[in-house]
């Protein structure tokens, strides 16, 4: 790790090339991440896959993303989040297209595991720096930073359906996502932080939650494997259930991911106008309400409604819940938010093998409904944790 003097003078010249860095890596991992919803039922259709196993398969990219994230801060602190950053976008950019063209269970199985690593590594190793960045700012840029990866998540999903509609082949529309992912990378490398760590001494990224901090985890897996159902399985769900043409299933997430970046975007006005317990608690209603839509709309314009309405909701409860974390006394708040961390993208990345599995054995409409049950759960408790978050 570098030395104290280095370290300042890093921290001082943290600065706009480093904020732009920033935005364009979310924007990074949120397309790449994103390309895969409308990349899913053309897989299962060339494959032959069931639920049960599509859900199996689906496990591995969330084992990739949960082996490889306890070690970005590890290999952020030796090399710097810009190697890190650097090395994981170039397998993501490699890795997206053998997921568009992939014909064996064993080859997607490995592709998956692949991709799941290295979009997790960069997510990791880029909010360490979206932290360090926003510390040097002195000002409150995460809302802003976060936005940027839902956007992705419309160019992503989007231009895939946009060229899977236009008749182009998948591994057609997959690279084309790999072009813009390492365009970004070029444009950003320079803005990309040397160091990963800015306190003094060796600093772990990640502990074993507890109390308070345990149960925010939770919650914060509870939002983000709801997240990662309409990622997965929300093209599935308009296909199966609304007999939506497989070109155009993509914009489910799309329109979920519209409705979440202009929520992340008027973030800040919104927890402050209404405040941080109405923000969880109404949301998770909302976004509950949207699962239902979604799954037992009579029509396909409601249906798409209902994605929309789920997004609304969900926008900003994570970034309450972040700032519990920060504030609550029980552990260090970098720990915490560590530890949270890892624990809401076991959601996003792990959670939907389960969807899986309860879409194999009771149905995909069963399965939305667990998980509206969930954001339930997180509205209806998030009130009694006021009293252990103080």
């Amino acid at each position: 790790m570098a030395p104290p003097h280095d370290l300042n003078s890093a921290r001082r010249s943290s600065g706009f090339r480093e904020q732009w860095a920033t935005r364009a890596t979310f924007l990074v991992v949120g397309s790449a991440m994103a390309a895969w919803a409308p990349l899913v039922p053309v897989a299962k259709q060339r494959i032959g896959l069931d639920e049960s196993a599509l859900g199996l398969l689906l496990l591995c990219l969330g084992l990739g993303s949960l082996v490889s994230m306890p070690l970005v801060g590890m290999l952020a602190n030796r090399f710097g989040c810009r190697a890190v950053i650097i090395a994981s976008s170039l397998a993501t950019a490699c890795a997206l297209p053998v997921l568009a063209v992939a014909d064996t269970v064993p080859v997607l199985a490995v592709a998956l595991a692949i991709f799941g690593a290295s979009v997790g590594a960069v997510d990791v190793a880029v909010n360490i720096q979206a932290v360090m960045v926003e510390k040097d700012s002195g000002r409150n840029m995460m809302s802003g930073f976060h936005g940027l990866f839902s956007v992705g998540g419309i160019v992503g999903a989007g231009g895939i359906s946009l060229i899977l509609g236009a008749g182009w082949m998948p591994v057609i529309a997959a690279c084309a996502i790999s072009c813009l992912v390492l365009a970004l990378l070029i444009v950003s490398i320079g803005g990309l932080l040397p160091y990963g760590n800015q306190e003094m001494g060796d600093t772990p990224l990640f502990v074993l939650p507890r109390g308070i901090v345990a149960f925010i985890g939770m919650l914060c897996f509870l939002v983000f494997l709801s997240e990662g159902a309409v990622l997965d399985w929300s093209a599935i769900l308009l296909i199966e259930r609304h007999d939506v043409d497989q070109s155009s299933a993509g914009y489910g997430y799309a329109v979920f991911a519209a409705a979440m970046t202009a929520g992340r975007l008027s973030g800040d006005w919104i927890v402050r106008t209404f405040g941080g317990m109405r923000v969880v608690v109404l949301g998770g209603a909302i976004a509950a309400a949207g699962f239902l839509l979604a799954v037992f709309a009579p029509s396909q314009s409601l249906a798409y409604l209902g994605f929309l309405i789920v997004g609304a909701g969900a926008a900003n409860i994570v970034p309450v819940l972040f700032t519990a974390a920060g504030r609550q006394t029980l552990m260090p708040p970098s720990l915490a938010i560590s530890s949270i961390t890892t624990l809401g993208y076991a959601g996003i990345l792990a959670g939907p093998a389960a969807i899986g599995f309860l879409a194999h054995h009771l149905g995909i409409a069963a399965a939305f409904t667990f998980v509206a049950a969930g954001l339930v759960f997180v509205s209806v408790s998030w009130p009694f944790t006021r009293r252990n978050r103080s």
